[in-house]
């Protein structure tokens, strides 16, 4: 019906005067009430609706005209529904949305009178748009809202951020300023201590040149004097050598005046004459009685108290050493005999023979009989040092280990050094063990074999000690090669030992003790930097006695030490079971260098007595 109110239709919109006139009160009312805005109305509008709806009504084409006109009023509310939802959503106009709602307020009221079902839900539309304005309204101001307190809180940020760069940017500032302040005081002290040195070193050239100038002044003034006063200078020396030389003159014949008178009066006393010649004689006699009371003393106490030089180690106990390690040597008085086969792993064969051997020793000490003399041969690290030491320990004895190579350097000495050993032997009341190791090295064949002659006397001496069976000492020999001793020593020797390689069983023995030894317990003590894998420890050491056939009990011994070592060096301390292989496997190919080295040495297939050499 916008004809109705005088709009035309190419226009969308309605005239400028009545769109302002609408507006006004929007624009100055500033948010006061809905009945405020229509007290400006002009209702002339409405009148000349009236005055044509009057009009249409009398003509005979009302219901048609009716019927258009309500189509093109739908038609346009809804154009300018979508225009003010636009309008609203882009711009945000109120200003829009009140002649909207004008615009509909007058819609309504021209046709209240006739109102249809149309009409209504027309009514019910702009109610829900009023309702939809509002509630967008709150949330515009809601997001407004949100938006200032985002930018509050953004310019707080800024403004806190912009306050810490300042005070960094002081901070640095500062610290600048104490550095360069630091490097001028630096570089002033340096410079003052220059300026100082450089003082000092100018003041020392200036002393030292005024030494030298007063020294050569000196000099020059000493030389001057002396060259004016050299007469009287000669004139002095000359009667001060006269004054001496009458001085000298006159003390020698006072001196001799007073000899001659008493050697005059002593040789008149016959007394005194006697007196002297005995008290010189007596003297003299003291001197030499003195002279060799000493030196029987001093053999007398390293007899009993002192060590030989030939002897290396000995259970005996010395003064020096008792003085150096007290404890020890209490715990050494306070031991008790040992079993002789303890910590020694042999075959069962050799085990029940060298226990029987040590229950002789042990009775012949007990019941002070004559002791027998033994030979022990066989590979090297058999154990034949170890069960000589265990054999003195468990008859009660003292033991001394001696070995054959420190005999031959000592030349001409070496048969007092013999001697020594045999006094010192005899002067054990527990009685001695005297183990020789490597005796073959100066107790060979005198006939055939090419010695010294200070070394064939040496030898003669052990011989002649050795003549007898001895209740103090016993005599026990090591050897690899026995049959190069001469016939004489083969004589004193009444019971010989062989110690063969270890045999499988007793392999197993050896490794497992060894094992114990050097990783089971370290590891499990927890006092050492060393942790033991999880494996099969038993099965592990039959293999690894299995692999180790023809090894001494020296070389398993070093395995155990080799399985230590590679755990302290590993990074966590752990002995794994490949580490343990690697071990047995370089432990097995030295073995078998040496083999190889033996066979090269003694010809292919023929070894050393006692060593089986691999085909």
């Amino acid at each position: 019906m916008s004809w109705l109110f005088g709009w035309g239709r190419s226009s969308g919109a309605p005239p400028a005067d009545e769109l302002t006139a609408a507006a006004a009160p929007a624009e100055g009312s500033g948010g006061a009430k809905p009945g405020d805005k229509w007290s400006n109305f002009d209702p002339t509008g409405l009148e000349r609706a009236a005055k044509a709806a009057k009009d249409l009504d009398q003509s005979r084409n009302a219901k048609e005209a009716l019927a258009l006109a309500r189509m093109q009023e739908q038609t346009v509310q809804l154009e300018h529904q979508s225009k003010v939802k636009v309008g609203f959503w882009k711009m945000g106009c109120w200003d829009c949305v009140i002649s909207v709602y004008v615009c509909v307020c007058v819609t309504a009221k021209l046709c209240k009178p006739k109102k249809s079902l149309h009409q209504q839900e027309y009514e019910a539309a702009v109610e829900q748009l009023k309702g939809e304005q509002i509630r967008l309204q709150g949330e515009e101001r809601r997001k407004t809202l949100a938006e200032e307190t985002k930018q509050n809180q953004a310019r707080a940020q800024y403004q806190d951020k912009l306050a810490r760069q300042r005070y960094d940017d002081q901070l640095r500032q500062q610290q600048f300023l104490n550095e360069e302040n630091l490097r001028k005081q630096e570089e002033s002290v340096v410079k003052q201590e220059a300026m100082r040195k450089s003082t000092i070193e100018h003041e020392m050239e200036l002393r030292h040149k005024n030494d030298l100038l007063r020294v050569e002044a000196e000099a020059k003034a000493r030389a001057q004097v002396e060259r004016e006063n050299a007469d009287l200078i000669r004139e002095q020396i000359r009667l001060k050598a006269a004054e001496h030389r009458q001085t000298v003159l006159e003390s020698i014949k006072t001196a001799g005046a007073v000899f001659g008178e008493g050697f005059r009066a002593f040789v008149s006393d016959w007394d005194k004459l006697t007196a002297t010649v005995a008290g010189l004689t007596l003297l003299a006699a003291g001197v030499y009685s003195a002279r060799n009371a000493t030196a029987v003393a001093g053999r007398y106490i390293e007899a009993r108290l002192g060590k030989p030089s030939l002897v290396r180690e000995t259970s005996r106990i010395t003064v020096a050493e008792a003085i150096k390690h007290p404890v020890k040597t209490t715990k050494r008085l306070r031991s008790r005999p040992q079993d002789a086969l303890e910590g020694v792993v042999l075959s069962a064969a050799l085990e029940g023979r060298v226990r029987d051997v040590a229950i002789a020793t042990r009775n012949t000490r007990q019941n002070k009989g004559l002791y027998r003399n033994i030979l022990m041969y066989g590979p090297p690290g058999t154990g034949k040092t170890l069960f000589a030491k265990k054999l003195a320990l468990h008859s009660g004895m003292d033991f001394a280990i001696m070995t054959g190579g420190d005999v031959a350097p000592m030349g001409r000495d070496g048969v007092t050094a013999m001697h020594k050993v045999f006094d010192w032997a005899s002067t054990s009341r527990r009685g001695l063990l005297l183990f020789v190791d490597e005796a073959d090295a100066f107790l060979r064949k005198r006939s055939t074999e090419k010695i010294s002659e200070d070394l064939r006397a040496t030898l003669n001496a052990f011989l002649y000690r050795t003549g007898e069976q001895s209740n103090k000492f016993m005599l026990v020999l090591a050897s690899n090669q026995p049959e190069q001793f001469d016939w004489a020593i083969n004589d004193r020797i009444d019971e010989i030992v062989n110690f063969a390689l270890p045999g499988l069983d007793e392999r197993e023995r050896l490794v497992r003790m060894y094992f114990d030894k050097f990783v089971l317990v370290p590891a499990t003590t927890g006092r050492q930097r060393l942790k033991l894998a999880q494996f099969d420890y038993g099965q592990k050491c039959s293999d690894i006695a299995q692999r180790a056939e023809g090894m001494s009990g020296r070389e398993i011994s070093k395995l155990g030490v080799a399985w230590q070592a590679a755990a302290y060096s590993s990074e966590d301390g752990v002995l794994t079971e490949a580490m343990i292989d690697s071990r047995v496997d370089d432990a097995i190919k030295q073995h078998a260098q040496k083999m190889d080295w033996l066979l090269m040495e003694a010809g292919e297939g023929v070894g050393k007595v006692g060593v089986r050499l691999p085909k």
